[in-house]
């Protein structure tokens, strides 16, 4: 089998540059003004992943374990502003519970993926797997971790009088909060879900299409796949019941009031 890759060149990078245009094309087309929003985010993807390939090369070159370790801290810390960022509602503590729960989801799915199943020789702090499989499992974590914050206090403010007649009646913070809080996780994790009901059938991930176009045999190249797969649907549930259980902390006491007051 041929283990070699195609090195792209700057011409070759600048031609799939051009296919954008057929993005703007659309836009000025039927009128969505959305030209200059292309525009940045073409000269944007080109910028930041052309720093992140120089940073990445230097990481890969020294390979010490305290600059993997500070690299892996800013991707933990932009991923988890990100995920609050991304909410329309917001409340006091909202970026300190999605710290909390982007960091302890990925950093214990990804460390058991190096340590239990890579077991990969020398160390955790490899950045060839270390920073990769973090970067993945961050991405999608903190999609589900938005999505499930965002749906629950939508859900909270939309519903806002029925959980009050709730704790009126006597019921429980738990249990006036259960419907809200099943909602926004079953929201959360529908991404993941749908992508794993039809990885290889109707999509080759990118992880799996970068080590085909490298050379890697397939089925090894599956393998990794899967073993990703499962690692973003571990990380992406604990983040999204980590982030409704802290939320809801934030939102009802211990008197099993709704502090309807502080989303805003």
């Amino acid at each position: 089998m041929n283990t070699s890759y195609i090195e792209l060149s700057y011409v070759q990078v600048a031609c799939a540059a051009l296919l954008v245009l057929v993005n703007g094309a659309i836009s000025a087309a039927l009128g969505l003004g959305m030209q200059k929003h292309w525009l940045l985010a073409v000269v944007r993807t080109v910028v930041q992943l052309t720093l992140v390939g120089f940073v990445l090369e230097w990481v890969f070159r020294e390979e010490r374990w305290y600059v993997v370790l500070v690299m892996m801290i800013v991707m933990t810390l932009i991923a988890a502003q990100t995920a609050g960022s991304r909410s329309e509602r917001r409340y006091p503590g909202i970026y300190r519970n999605t710290i909390l729960s982007v960091w302890i989801s990925a950093w214990v799915t990804a460390a058991y993926g190096l340590l239990v199943i890579l077991q990969s020789e020398g160390s955790w702090h490899q950045p060839q797997y270390a920073i990769p499989l973090l970067g993945m499992i961050l991405g999608n974590t903190l999609n589900g971790i938005s999505l499930g914050l965002n749906t629950f206090t939508d859900s909270l403010v939309r519903q806002q009088d029925e959980v009050e007649v709730l704790l009126a009646l006597g019921a429980t913070r738990w249990e006036a909060a259960h419907g809200p809080t099943q909602h926004a996780v079953r929201t959360g994790l529908i991404p993941v879900m749908n992508s794993m009901m039809v990885v290889g059938i109707v999509s080759l991930p990118g992880m799996m299409t970068g080590q085909l176009l490298s050379g890697t045999a397939p089925l090894q190249a599956v393998k990794y796949q899967i073993v990703i797969m499962f690692l973003i649907a571990s990380a992406t549930a604990l983040g999204t019941v980590g982030i409704v259980l802290l939320t809801y902390r934030q939102l009802f006491n211990k008197d099993h009031q709704f502090l309807h007051e502080r989303l805003k």
